[in-house]
């Protein structure tokens, strides 16, 4: 590890506190969350919302529901549990270890890495924050520096809320990130992008420091004829349209049955109309791609797939000085198209349609597995069969994106998609070590046979190979 690297100095302050802020008490890390809670919740709620807009034009309202409840309700739920999840957990000792205890200590892993996206950074920045705070770690924040309002205004909240050597914030390019990359962090979380998670994973590698890696991918959603379209595609367009497409588990691509897509297209028109009016440029509820190279990229993907020979079914406009993409549906997307080979991360929505269920399934299954799957049926039976012969980090049946909220259930992908889970406690697993702790109160078995070796001490070895 190179003293040159300009966070060294950081990184060695926060490791040689790190025993100090491990040993804290619950209510010395509830104390932590709080204050955060206060911060998001009340003090800069509104500068938050004006940020983002600054940064992608997202509404007010959108930045409440996607950004800032969902850390405040992580923070809700961490305070009310914490206390358990830091309790010793006692767990059975077999009757071969005779006079032993055993139990589990959630131990801190110690100085942390967190990387942020864009595309909801108070959300995927200190949603993890609260994990780690709760599990009783240091951390150095790196968010992204394409919203570069946003980030700037969390550099202030940590600093106003945290020393450096406890909590940081760290602003820069990728320089920034590859600089932190070298040193060895006891863990690191980073959310993005598979290509750049397998550069983290590498460059963790050279530490055998653990990662939990929030990746993304193409997830389907697959419909069939029993389901209520209307609803379908209702839930469809927000999932969508939400952030301007720009969200993790985002429906990719639709599956549809083949009797269904004239009602399908239809009914995506008129929903996109409901929300965003004739006009969705016009719209306080729409908000834009971030920048122009992303812009870019989803136009040029666009184009590719018209002059492969894809219908623009709905939508289709954009406006480059605005970075604006209207809610956009697409169908006849041959397989070596942009649109269907790369996660779109944008409002252009493929539509693809099957005969038979196991036709779905079978093209679910011929590319890597999603971080989300949506199944709108009615039929048990297809539903049953299509969680059974997939795999994915998750499902949300006749609905998207909702599983996100819910902290009972681990978030995460799984190969491709991600490693690792967080929300709740998966995210406060993830933070910590599960040490193993035997305790021996009185003489044991083992003790009972150790060297030398007696025609006796074998007799005793066949009993307990026999019943214990």
């Amino acid at each position: 590890m190179s003293t040159e690297n300009p966070y060294f100095e950081l990184f060695q302050k926060q490791k040689a506190h790190q025993f100090q802020i491990g040993n804290t008490t619950y209510k010395e890390r509830i104390a932590k969350l709080k204050r955060l809670q206060e911060a998001l919740e009340k003090t800069y709620r509104q500068a938050i919302c004006e940020a983002l807009f600054a940064d992608f034009k997202k509404p007010f309202l959108e930045t409440d529901l996607t950004e800032i409840y969902p850390v405040v309700d992580e923070i809700k739920f961490t305070i009310s549990n914490l206390k358990t999840w830091l309790k010793h957990e006692k767990v059975a000792t077999p009757v071969s270890m005779l006079g032993s205890s055993s139990f589990i200590v959630n131990e801190p892993k110690g100085v942390c890495l967190i990387i942020s996206p864009w595309n909801y950074p108070i959300n995927l920045t200190f949603g993890p924050l609260v994990s780690a705070i709760a599990g009783g770690n240091t951390v150095i924040l790196k968010p992204s520096e394409m919203t570069p309002n946003t980030s700037k205004l969390m550099a202030k909240i940590v600093l106003e809320l945290f020393d450096e050597n406890e909590i940081a914030l760290v602003e820069g390019e990728v320089e920034t990130s590859s600089a932190l990359l070298e040193l060895p962090f006891n863990h690191i979380f980073f959310t993005g992008s598979p290509a750049v998670g397998k550069i983290v994973m590498k460059a963790a590698s050279k530490h055998l420091t653990s990662v939990t890696l929030e990746l993304g991918g193409k997830s389907p959603t697959i419909i069939d004829d029993s389901s209520n379209l209307e609803k379908a595609v209702k839930k469809i367009v927000y999932g969508k349209c939400t952030n301007a497409g720009q969200t993790c588990i985002a429906p990719d691509y639709v599956l549809l049955q083949e009797s269904l897509k004239p009602e399908f297209v239809k009914l995506f028109k008129q929903e996109v109309k409901t929300f965003y009016s004739e006009n969705p440029e016009s719209s306080e509820s729409y908000s834009r791609i971030v920048n122009s190279k992303h812009f870019e990229r989803l136009t040029k993907a666009l184009e590719d797939a018209k002059s492969k020979g894809s219908l623009v079914e709905a939508g289709g406009r954009s406006k480059a000085a605005d970075c604006y993409i209207e809610p956009t549906l697409v169908s006849g997307i041959p397989e070596n198209a942009t649109l269907m080979e790369d996660e779109i991360f944008g409002p252009i929505l493929p539509l693809k349609t099957y005969r038979a269920i196991e036709d779905a399934v079978g093209y679910v299954n011929a590319n890597e597995k999603p971080l989300a799957l949506y199944i709108f049926s009615k039929n048990k039976k297809t539903i049953d069969y299509v969680i059974g012969n997939t795999r994915a980090g998750s499902t949300c049946v006749n609905h998207n994106l909702l599983q996100f909220l819910n902290h009972n259930l681990p978030f995460g992908g799984s190969n491709n998609s991600g490693i690792g889970k967080s929300h709740g406690v998966f995210g406060f697993h993830e933070f910590t070590n599960q040490r193993s702790v035997l305790k021996q109160h009185t003489i044991g078995a083992v003790d009972l046979l150790m060297p030398p070796y007696t025609g006796w001490k074998q007799k005793l070895v066949d009993l307990t190979i026999k019943w214990f």
